[in-house]
């Protein structure tokens, strides 16, 4: 797990700021582009409101309070309220046009994520982890989501309100203005070097908690070993390093966050006691009002703390551009198996299959079938057998086109099967896994998933195939029970039975069976037993079997070893030749023989 992390925020920390990445990001706006010009005008007004206050109050000091002028008073006054209701109703505008705007956003980087998730190769899935691919939907689209609006929202105020209190200080005096304008240039270097300086170490804090995460956890999950070595202090030495980078790196942060705000209320503190100087010789010189000294320190302060929020936009970016990258390097990963051009659907999958000369590698010079080849009869049984790594769940995968073979030709009905659509293929495949999987859910709803417009009855009568209705009916709500995330609600006897009432209810011509029955008791591998030989009477079907007591009846059944075909025929046939299958099923024999001898051992003597 927390190398996992340290990964990934490297990689979040490493992408550079790249025109093509954020040209795209800006394509993602096109679509809502009236949204995007509403919350954009109606932030640019509020801004404008703003510095229209502050002149306002210039006013209400000038013409109203050293004036002595009620009715200039009561006018500006009224002014001024009606103002701030419009100005309210923008701020709602805005707010609400930008909260919908970044859940459009999300709603569609999302929606484009799942869909291509859902068209990629298993190669990907196997490359890649679960909880990188999780962050990319979740976290990694928020942020793209934030820049695009909160981003937004806070880089054209802050270039609204400068631009504004721009043009009101130039109105009232353009030379203070311009004197004023200078210290602009200096406040941009600082914030963007501070918030450089401290990103860096916030970025060193956290991969140094990264670390300690680490040590943390393969402590604990490693104490007795811990112990037992007699490792505690060197432990704590290496935790100790860990901790004092995390010190340094923090303290770093901390000091030049601290440093960075008095830096700049120094600057604009030098700034505003010019502007209360030279305006006070221009008040004096009567070129300039004491309104008008308020004025321009009001705006400074607009102009100040807009710049800051540019900074932090700027390094909020950095990490916004990483996570788009990471979401369209995935959208951009082009699936290993695809559709050809001119492919078809499959009328059928009840022909002859036939495996010639297949090759296949999950990596270069690490082939795990070579030169396999294999014809089976349409509805034949054929049982794969052998060692585990031998490459038995492969031709299986290959069979369902999960993977496509690195050489030689896989045909189904006298087609190369990749002329055939992915989507035909799998609609007539029926897969019962050795760990089943099922879907937060009802038995019902996870019966009918393959099968969506199936009726009760037809769910009902799948489950009495596959013979999994008598364990639901003692359930509380029966097939309405719900099975729990990844059906954790039900042992994994009860999950194996409904995933082949599922597989019972599509209906496939082309069934497999891989290792379904090793991980439950003798009973239930009796019932899905029962269940298989229903579901492949008229079927072309592949079983991968650990116990080999499952297989006595299959038409075929094949050792693989090492990529090959070892050995091919009956269970009677394989057994009077006494070679790789009579080794593996007396073994097993025997060792089951032991279990039972040393069960009733076990068991006392009644006398």
């Amino acid at each position: 797990m927390s190398e996992e992390l340290y990964e990934l925020e490297e990689e979040e920390h490493t992408s550079p700021l790249t025109g093509p990445v954020f040209n795209r990001i800006l394509g993602l706006l096109r679509p809502h582009w009236q949204w995007v010009l509403g919350f954009i005008i109606t932030i640019a007004l509020t801004s404008a409101m703003d510095s229209m206050f502050t002149y306002i109050n210039k006013n209400i000091i000038d013409r109203a309070i050293v004036g002595r002028n009620v009715d200039a008073l009561w006018q500006l006054a009224t002014t001024y309220g009606v103002l701030q209701v419009i100005q309210s109703g923008m701020v709602f505008t805005f707010i609400y046009l930008a909260g919908v705007l970044g859940e459009r956003i999300q709603y569609d980087l999302r929606r484009s994520m799942f869909d291509h998730l859902q068209d990629l190769s298993l190669s990907y899935y196997s490359q890649n982890a679960v909880g990188r691919l999780m962050a990319r939907v979740t976290s990694d689209s928020g942020r793209v989501a934030d820049l695009m609006t909160w981003g937004l929202v806070d880089t054209t105020w802050a270039f609204m309100n400068i631009t504004t209190a721009t043009i009101f200080m130039l109105i009232i005096n353009w030379k203070l203005a311009l004197i004023v304008l200078a210290v602009l240039p200096i406040l941009t270097i600082i914030a963007v070097n501070f918030r450089k300086k401290i990103l860096v170490e916030f970025r060193n804090s956290r991969r140094a908690n990264s670390k300690i995460t680490g040590a943390h956890n393969e402590n604990i999950q490693g104490v007795r070993i811990i112990k037992a070595l007699g490792r505690e202090d060197e432990n704590l030495l290496e935790f100790q390093e860990l901790t004092d980078k995390m010190y340094t790196a923090s303290y770093r942060a901390a000091w030049l966050s601290a440093l960075f705000l008095p830096t700049v209320q120094v600057i604009t503190a030098l700034a505003l006691g010019f502007i209360v100087w030279y305006g006070g010789f221009q008040a004096l010189a009567g070129t300039l009002t004491i309104g008008g000294i308020h004025a321009f320190v009001s705006y400074l302060t607009f102009i100040m703390w807009p710049i800051q929020d540019l900074a932090r936009v700027y390094a909020e970016m950095q990490h916004s551009i990483a996570s788009a990258e990471r979401i369209f390097k995935l959208i951009d990963t082009a699936p290993e198996v695809h559709n050809k051009q001119n492919a078809f659907d499959a009328k059928t999958l009840l022909g002859e299959i036939e495996f010639e000369h297949v090759n296949f590698y999950y990596e270069d010079r690490k082939p795990v079938l070579s030169d396999f080849t294999l014809k089976v009869k349409p509805g034949e049984t054929i049982a794969l057998v052998g060692p585990t790594g031998g490459g038995k769940s492969t031709i299986v995968n290959l069979l369902c086109r999960f993977y496509e073979p690195s050489e030689g030709v896989i045909r189904i009905n006298g087609h190369d099967y990749t002329d055939y659509t992915l989507h035909s293929i799998h609609d007539k495949i029926g897969i019962v896994l050795q760990t089943p999987h099922l879907f937060s859910g009802t038995v019902r709803e996870n019966i009918r998933y393959g099968r969506l417009a199936a009726t009760d009855q037809d769910v009902e009568e799948a489950a009495n195939l596959a013979g999994a209705h008598d364990f639901i009916c003692t359930l509380p709500k029966g097939y309405d029970e719900n099975v729990g995330e990844g059906g954790n609600l039900l042992s994994v006897g009860q999950k194996q039975l409904i995933s082949l009432a599922r597989a019972v209810l599509s209906k496939p011509e082309l069934f497999i069976m891989d290792e379904a029955t090793s991980s439950v008791d003798t009973l239930t591998e009796a019932l899905i037993q029962k269940g298989m030989e229903t579901l492949m009477e008229g079927r072309t079907s592949f079983v991968i079997a650990h116990r080999l007591s499952t297989i006595k009846r299959a038409d075929r059944i094949v050792v693989i070893e090492a990529g090959k075909i070892a050995e091919m025929g009956t269970h009677a046939e394989l057994l009077r030749a006494q070679g790789h299958y009579y080794r593996l099923y007396t073994q097993q024999f025997k060792f089951q023989r032991e279990m039972e001898y040393s069960a009733s051992a076990l068991v006392p003597t009644i006398k």
